[in-house]
């Protein structure tokens, strides 16, 4: 074998390393975004089951707090390590483009709904400024559910071009 077809596999074997190692990234985003989607929700309830009045001004505060970091996290991860990459133009395949240029506006509509409830709520600190609180998480658990429906097809599609170039 000569040195230029040594050179040429080992070239090969370095770019199959490289996108092995962005698969492997692309699954670890995947399931930190699962996994704060998950601790989000649970977040979402307790906070709802506080607001119905199971909880103190101060406990509702807090849990109002932890839940709206915990959302922040969520959309940042999502818009940052997902979408973002995808509308700049990074992804190549072409059916992972298509989910996103249809999901893509379900997304940004939520993910600004979900920094005004942000600005609302983030320097609440008395029973006045939670008045809204119950109409609010109301609309706004109408806007997580739609981002789960529309970012899961996007999600499934990516997981299985992962498993499927993996096969």
């Amino acid at each position: 074998m000569g040195t230029s077809q040594i050179h040429t596999i080992k070239e090969i074997a370095q770019k199959i390393a490289q996108e092995d190692d962005r698969r492997s990234r692309l699954a670890h985003t995947i399931d930190e975004l699962l996994r704060q989607r998950q601790q989000m929700l649970v977040q979402y309830c307790e906070l709802a089951a506080l607001d119905s009045g199971e909880g103190s001004l101060e406990e509702t505060l807090a849990k109002l707090k932890r839940f709206i970091q915990m959302l922040m996290d969520y959309a940042a991860l999502g818009h940052f390590e997902i979408y973002q990459r995808i509308m700049d133009g990074k992804e190549r395949r072409k059916s992972i483009r298509a989910i996103a240029d249809e999901i893509y506006p379900v997304i940004a509509r939520t993910t600004d709904f979900f920094v005004e409830f942000n600005d609302k709520y983030d320097g609440a600190d008395d029973a006045e400024s939670l008045v809204p609180l119950t109409e609010d998480l109301s609309a706004l658990g109408e806007a997580i559910a739609s981002r789960i429906e529309k970012e899961d097809s996007l999600l499934r599609e990516m997981g299985n071009q992962v498993l499927y170039r993996n096969n």
